[in-house]
This record gives structure tokens, C-alpha cells and sequence, in this order.
């Protein structure tokens, strides 16, 4: 396919995937994230490995939308889960090791978001930026200084396996993903807990206030987090709910040549797009990025 096509289809597909998944905000992006100490995980615990012991659960359950069922039981073998998403600062000494070229890179940009002057055309929201990639993930101008340690975005299914492959792991499945999110579940019985608490406290990176028209920023943050701002879930894992939506191996669907991302992002609201749950799920074509979307590896046992 050449270049001019691509930028079509994946034009076509930003809008088709935001309109399923409401995934749109209001130029989230240009807000100045805020920064607190708290969030500068040790990186020996950054470079870590929880492992999640085998066993089995109910896949889909409390699905939301019709993508999310039927519940099914299924087992799972044991396996290492990287305790963060991979930041850029690791993703930086994977390019600096190896000369990798991310595909956002080599010419088709990655979906960005910016402020629309007709907000309820939901489609005008999104655009193509031949300039977002993982390096500077604003587009022209941007850069990752002092941000090395957010999640890093604009990374394909196929940037993420070059990645994984050169740490010495693979990116996870779907049912392994889900697992172990609802291992980490503060309350198994509450599909939401893993995104806030009883009391109303946050536990993730989520959009807060009414989206998209009002962003009170009740997490601190008005895009991206740095990894680990959060509280670990009860497996020890940060950032599974909220933040980023993760890569999964797994094809979304037997249509379209599509993957299944997991786990929601900070755009998520509870008004809109409540996909910051462990069974929550949409598609994404796995040569294509976008600003909010990341990934972690798994290592076999």
C-alpha cells in the first residue's frame, strides 16, 4: 500500500475506532500534565516483573458493551507481568541499542487529537499528525525532556513486539491481560474498583468531570501520567486500568484485520467510554498508533 492510501485507510480508521470506543476529549494534549513526586517509581521497581500464578476466571464477565461478552471460563498458565508500562526512557535505550524506527516515524505520522471548533462532530476531533511519534509525542516542536518516565505512546503492535522481542519477552494476549487485571481488582465483585475507590478516591488515570466538554483534572492530570502514580493493584501491577490502553496479541474480531487494546486510557469518563475496566476491549489495526496508547511485556515462566 503506498503512502497516500495508507494515510486514507488510516484516517478511516481513527474515526471508526473513536466512534466505537468514544475515545475523543477536548485537547487533552495541550494541558500541561502536573507532575508530582510521588510518581518517580525506583527504576529497579520500573524494570520489574510481578508474577502471576495460573488459575482461572470468568472472561467478559460484567461486560458494559456488546464486544465485551459472553462470560466464558477459561485457564491461564503462569507467567511474569511487567509491573508498568513501558516507559520512554526504556524505549529510548531500546532505539539507542538497536537503530529502531518506529512505523510513525518512517512517514505516516500517528493520531493525535486537537480542539475543535465543532465538538459535536465527533469525527473533527481527531487528525493525522506526520509528526507525532514516540519521540515527540505533541507533534513538531514536542519532545519527551523530562518525560522519562510516561508510558511511551505512538508505538504500533509491531513497534511493541521489536521492543519486547529485544527485552527478552512478548507482548500478552488478551486473556492473560484480562487475568490478571482482575487478579489485581481491589474488589472482585466491583468490575469499576480497579478505577476508584469506595470513598470516591481515583485509582487511576481517568478523564474527570463531564467529558468532553469539562476536565477538572480531579486526578492531576489533564493527558498522560508518569508511570506508578497511582496506587499497585493488589497484585503489585500500576497503570493496568487508566493512563493508556495496552497492545494484546489477541485479533479483535474474524472482519478486519484488527488487535485487541485493553485496559481504557486517560480519556476514559464515566459518562462516556467506560472502558476502564478488565474486561473492556476495542480493536486496533497493528501497524497504526495513537497518543494514548502504550504497552507492557510479559515473560514466560
Amino acid at each position: 500500500m503506498n503512502i497516500s492510501k495508507k494515510k486514507t485507510y488510516v484516517i478511516v480508521s481513527i474515526l471508526a475506532c473513536a466512534i466505537t470506543a468514544g475515545m475523543f476529549a477536548h485537547d487533552a494534549l495541550n494541558s500541561s500534565d502536573i507532575k508530582y513526586e510521588s510518581c518517580e517509581l525506583p527504576r529497579h521497581i520500573i524494570d520489574s516483573y510481578v508474577t502471576v500464578n495460573g488459575g482461572g476466571f470468568i472472561q467478559g464477565a460484567n461486560g458494559v458493551y456488546p464486544e465485551e461478552g459472553p462470560p466464558q471460563k477459561v485457564y491461564v498458565s503462569p507467567f511474569k507481568l511487567q509491573v508498568t508500562e513501558v516507559t520512554n526512557q526504556q524505549f529510548a535505550e531500546f532505539v539507542a541499542q538497536t537503530g529502531y524506527i518506529t512505523e510513525a516515524e518512517s512517514g505516516i505520522g500517528s493520531a493525535q487529537f486537537s480542539e475543535s471548533q465543532t465538538p459535536w462532530q465527533a469525527g473533527s476531533w481527531w487528525r493525522l499528525n506526520e509528526a507525532a511519534t514516540w519521540k515527540t509525542p505533541n507533534g513538531e516542536g514536542s519532545s519527551i525532556d523530562g518525560r522519562d518516565l510516561y508510558p511511551v505512546v505512538h508505538v504500533t503492535l509491531n513497534d511493541a513486539r521489536a521492543y519486547a522481542q529485544w527485552a527478552g519477552g512478548r507482548i500478552p494476549n488478551e486473556i492473560e491481560w484480562e487475568y490478571a487485571a482482575s487478579l489485581g481488582l481491589f474488589d472482585p465483585l466491583v468490575p469499576e474498583s480497579g478505577m476508584q475507590a469506595p470513598d470516591g478516591r481515583l485509582r487511576a488515570n481517568i478523564w474527570t468531570g463531564s467529558f468532553p466538554d469539562n476536565n477538572t483534572q480531579e486526578d492531576g492530570f489533564a493527558g498522560t501520567a508518569p508511570v506508578g502514580c497511582f496506587e499497585p493493584s493488589r497484585i503489585g501491577a500500576y497503570d493496568m486500568i487508566g493512563n493508556v490502553w495496552e497492545w494484546t496479541e489477541s485479533q479483535y474480531g474474524e472482519a478486519t484485520p484488527r488487535f485487541t487494546i485493553k485496559g481504557g486510557s486517560f480519556l476514559c469518563s464515566q459518562n462516556y467510554c467506560r472502558r476502564y475496566r478488565a474486561s473492556a476491549r476495542q480493536g486496533m489495526e497493528q501497524n497504526f498508533s495513537t497518543v494514548h496508547l502504550g504497552f507492557r511485556i510479559v515473560k514466560d515462566i
